[in-house]
Order: C-alpha cells, then sequence, then structure tokens
C-alpha cells in the first residue's frame, strides 16, 4: 500500500469516527481520586437544551480493577428549574457472573454508558442539576461503604434521540 493510500485511509477512519458521535448534546465527566466517598454528590448543570426535542440521559462511569463489587447502586436526582426534583435509586450490572468487565475499553479502565432515561423532554425553561451519588452497601449491613474504590470517573451524556 502507498503513502498516501495509508494516509487517506486513515483520514476516512478519522472522519467516521467523529461522524459516529453526531448525537451527542452534553458529555461531562468528573474524576474521582482516592475512591468515591458516599458523602460526594457528583453535580451536572446542564445545558439550555429545547423544550421540545426529545432526548436519552446516560450516566457514565470509568472504572479499574480495584472496584470489588459486579453491580453499582447509585441515587440520583433531577432538579427542575422550578424546584421540583424527582429522585431515583438505580442498580447497574458491573461485571458478567464469570466476573468480566462490561464496560468498553482496552486498558484496565473500563467505561460503561449506563442509560439513565430514555426519551425525556426538558418541557420547563431554565437551569437543569443532575446530582448522583452512590448508594453501595456491605451485603446484611445497613450503613453505607464510606469511600468505594475503583470508580476513576462519573459521566453525564445527553443523546438526541434519532429515528435510526
Amino acid at each position: 500500500m502507498t503513502r498516501v493510500k495509508a494516509i487517506g485511509i486513515g483520514i476516512g477512519l478519522f472522519l467516521m469516527l467523529l461522524s459516529c458521535d453526531g448525537n451527542r448534546v452534553f458529555d461531562e465527566y468528573q474524576s474521582i481520586s482516592g475512591g468515591w466517598a458516599k458523602e460526594d454528590t457528583i453535580k451536572f448543570t446542564l445545558p439550555d437544551l429545547d423544550s421540545i426535542q426529545p432526548y436519552r440521559l446516560f450516566i457514565n462511569l470509568r472504572n479499574d480493577n480495584s472496584y470489588p463489587y459486579s453491580n453499582l447502586f447509585l441515587i440520583t436526582k433531577m432538579q427542575f428549574p422550578k424546584g421540583k426534583i424527582i429522585t431515583d435509586t438505580l442498580e447497574y450490572e458491573m461485571a458478567a457472573p464469570d466476573g468480566q468487565w462490561l464496560g468498553t475499553g482496552f486498558t484496565t479502565i473500563k467505561e460503561s454508558k449506563l442509560i439513565y432515561k430514555d426519551p425525556v423532554l426538558f418541557s420547563e425553561q431554565g437551569v437543569y442539576t443532575i446530582a448522583i451519588e452512590h448508594a453501595m452497601r456491605q451485603q446484611g449491613e445497613a450503613e453505607g461503604i464510606e469511600n468505594l474504590p475503583g470508580i476513576t470517573d462519573i459521566g453525564f451524556r445527553i443523546e438526541y434521540v434519532t429515528n435510526h
């Protein structure tokens, strides 16, 4: 293969990768270092969104091999511009029964794109905020885990709903 042809193929692949993310509206991460403390609430302030456009909402998590569980419990709070708050308790599988991580990635860090709400309309004009905290407990214990190891980043993503 000639050098020019190889460069052309490389540019084509790069452009294909860029076009694959055309549904992204918002995609932000916050890093966690030294474990996710149970009192640490991760907050995202959402951009102005079209009130008639439906969206898909995702919680994105990155974990490494020190995450000791096969699942993850989260508490989310969506605060509307006029003050209303919707609270959800969510459970996500993080590993298969054989222990393999369900996330994607080529290194020891795996990324999981977890569906949060689909579809959603942001019918109130103004600022929406999303708050996420972990709700992990040891089996049989009432108190939450003080410091959850292995979660390296928490993200929030909004995508357009398309008919594809």
